[in-house]
């Protein structure tokens, strides 16, 4: 089977490409999601992440970006460094949507292969 990540990358590659980097997060979010259907993938954006506490639902003040045929989530960034606390934030929505892979997507570089980052979920309770 052919990894879905290779296809997400490419239209995150045709946005980087027509808009360059320097642009707020939101422009790319539009951008990427258009690219993505265009593709022929089914996109949702802004997902509410339910906030589980010992068993109980605390609330969905989390929101995951984009997710990809139900099974990808895509964290988008356009900052000038990713900082750890990103990863750790895409692999809590990971764990918490039960999602096994998630890309950190960084549009805030002149080579956007230094901005993607591949994260995967392998925790298991």
């Amino acid at each position: 089977m052919k990894d879905i990540t290779y296809d997400i990358i490419g239209c995150a590659y045709e946005v980087h490409k027509v808009l360059g980097p320097g642009l707020l997060e939101s422009v790319y979010h539009k951008a990427l999601m258009q690219e993505l259907t265009l593709k022929g993938f089914k996109v949702t954006s802004e997902v509410p992440v339910n906030i589980m506490y010992k068993g109980v639902c605390i609330g969905e003040d989390l929101k995951a970006d984009i997710i990809v045929d139900d099974t990808v989530i895509i964290e988008l960034k356009s900052v000038e460094n990713v900082q750890p606390v990103h990863y750790k934030q895409l692999l809590t929505y990971l764990r918490l949507l039960d999602k096994t892979i998630g890309l950190l997507i960084n549009f805030n570089t002149v080579y956007l292969k230094e901005g993607i980052h591949r994260i995967v979920n392998n925790y298991e309770e």
